[in-house]
């Protein structure tokens, strides 16, 4: 069976800056100046005080999994090519959770707690781990 091409994310014009700075290889989160609290997804107001004034502000990726799972071939086969592969959810620094995967770790070394930095790849996050 051909693997199916990978999906891409939806870029709308409320999350274009976020994916427009992780091709530079910066990472921003929308920030609301009326409550002081970054959040994810971004979207035209605050999740939290839905206020419609967010800002954009460099944050540092830097977090600790919060959980994770090993995914396996046969609940994606059209991921099968990067199979057995991580799903982890990272509670950042800045305060929202964002999901993603481990690079260069070896899946059965994962654990909660881990801490972890995103890198860029292909303008995706990823996270590899703080030693």
């Amino acid at each position: 069976m051909k693997p199916q091409p990978k999906p891409t994310p939806r870029i709308t014009p409320d999350n274009e800056p976020f994916y427009r700075a992780l091709g530079e290889r910066r990472f921003v989160l929308p920030w609301c100046p009326a409550c002081g609290k970054a959040h994810l997804p971004p979207g035209p107001v605050c999740p939290f005080c839905f206020s419609d004034r967010i800002e954009w502000r460099a944050a540092s990726g830097r977090g600790w999994i919060s959980s994770f799972t090993v995914v396996h071939k046969a609940w994606f086969p059209a991921f099968a090519d990067d199979i057995p592969y991580n799903v982890v959810q990272v509670e950042l620094e800045e305060g929202p959770r964002l999901t993603a995967n481990v690079l260069d770790w070896p899946n059965d070394r994962l654990k909660i707690g881990l801490a972890v930095e995103i890198a860029f790849i292909d303008g995706m996050p990823r996270f590899r781990v703080r030693e």
